[in-house]
C-alpha cells in the first residue's frame, strides 16, 4: 500500500529536487543537510500521533518517496551538477515564452526583473515558501510546484554562474595557510582576515579569484560568504568592487552602498564611492532593493490563501 499510496505526479517532482526539499539551487552542502534534517524532524511519525492513520502514511509516504531520494539525488557532487545541468536546459525554454511557459504567480513576477532584483526577491521566497512547504500536507504539491518554477527563473536570469563550475574550481583552492599575502590587488586597503569559519573561507576564495581576475568565481564564493553572514561589510565591499571592475556599475553601487551602511568607516567601499558617486551617508538601500522588498507582498498573500 505505502509503495503506491503517493500520486505519480508528485513522484515527478523529484525532477527538481531542490523543490523538493525547499532550498534554492544554490544551496551549499550544509544548507542541503541542515534542511534535510529539519524535515525529517517535521515529517517524523512520532508528530503525527494526533492525526488519522491515512495523515500518516501519507507522511511517511512523503519522507521516503520524496523528501529521502532527494537529498540523496543532492549529497552526492556529480548528482547534483547533473541535476543543476537538466534544470539549466529546462530554464532555456523560458528564452521563447516566458509569461506563457510559467503558471505562478510568483514566477511570473519575478521574471520581470533584473538579475540582481530576481536574487534578493528569489532568497526571500524560497524561504518563505519552505517554512509553509509540508505543514498542510495536501498543500506541499503546490508549494513545490511555486519552488521549482522560481528555481527554473533563477537560472533563467542567471545562465553564466552554474553552481557546477563553483564546485570543480573550488576542488583545487589551496587552504587558507598556503595562500600568499595580498599582491597590488588593492593592498593597501585589504585587510587579510582570520578563517575561522565557512563564510570566511568562501571570502579568502574570493580574494584569491579577485587576484588572479577570475570574476565570476570571485562573485559565486562572495555570495556564499554574505549567505552566510550577510552582516559583514567587507564581503559586501569586495564584492561591490569585482562589480566595478567588470564594469557592472549599478550593481557595484548596490554593494558599496550595503557596506557602507553595516561599517561607514569601511577602508575599501570608502575608496571606490567617489568613483561611483556615492556619497558616504547616502546608504540607504537603493531603489532596485526597494522594488524587490515591495513584491514580497505578493509572496505574503500567497502564503496566507495557502494558510486559510
Amino acid at each position: 500500500m505505502l509503495q503506491t499510496f503517493l500520486p505519480s505526479e508528485w513522484l515527478k517532482q523529484l525532477a527538481d529536487p531542490y523543490a523538493v526539499l525547499g532550498i534554492s539551487v544554490t544551496a551549499t552542502e550544509r544548507e542541503i543537510l541542515k534542511r534535510y534534517h529539519s524535515l525529517a524532524k517535521l515529517l517524523h511519525p512520532d508528530r503525527q500521533s494526533k492525526g488519522s492513520n491515512v495523515d500518516k502514511e501519507l507522511v511517511t509516504s512523503i519522507f521516503t518517496r520524496l523528501i529521502n531520494p532527494a537529498y540523496q539525488q543532492l549529497k552526492h557532487t556529480k548528482i547534483r551538477a547533473q541535476t543543476i545541468a537538466t534544470l539549466r536546459s529546462q530554464a532555456s525554454n523560458l528564452e521563447t515564452s516566458p509569461s506563457k511557459a510559467l503558471q505562478t504567480d510568483l514566477a511570473k513576477e519575478m521574471i520581470k526583473l533584473s538579475a540582481l532584483e530576481a536574487e534578493l526577491f528569489y532568497e526571500q521566497a524560497i524561504a518563505s515558501l519552505a517554512s509553509a512547504q509540508y505543514q498542510s500536507l495536501e498543500g506541499g504539491y503546490q508549494v513545490t510546484q511555486q519552488l521549482s518554477e522560481l528555481n527554473l527563473v533563477y537560472l533563467y536570469l542567471h545562465p553564466a554562474q552554474g553552481y557546477t563550475k563553483q564546485e570543480e574550481a573550488t576542488q583545487n583552492i589551496p587552504s587558507f595557510e598556503e595562500t600568499p599575502e595580498p599582491s597590488t590587488f588593492d593592498q593597501a586597503t585589504y585587510t587579510k582576515p582570520v578563517v575561522t569559519n565557512y563564510a570566511q573561507r568562501h571570502y579568502q576564495r574570493g580574494v584569491q579569484y579577485a587576484k588572479q581576475a577570475n570574476w565570476k568565481l570571485a562573485v559565486l564564493e562572495l555570495r556564499d560568504a554574505i549567505k552566510l553572514e550577510p552582516y559583514q561589510s567587507d564581503y559586501h565591499a569586495l564584492l561591490g568592487l569585482i562589480h566595478f571592475k567588470q564594469k557592472f556599475y549599478g550593481m557595484a553601487r548596490v554593494y558599496i552602498r550595503q557596506a557602507l551602511k553595516l561599517n561607514p568607516q569601511n577602508r575599501l567601499a570608502l575608496k571606490y564611492a567617489p568613483m561611483l558617486e556615492i556619497k558616504s551617508k547616502n546608504t540607504a538601500n537603493p531603489p532596485s532593493i526597494g522594488k524587490a522588498v515591495g513584491i514580497a507582498a505578493l509572496l505574503s498573500k500567497f502564503l496566507d490563501r495557502k494558510r486559510s
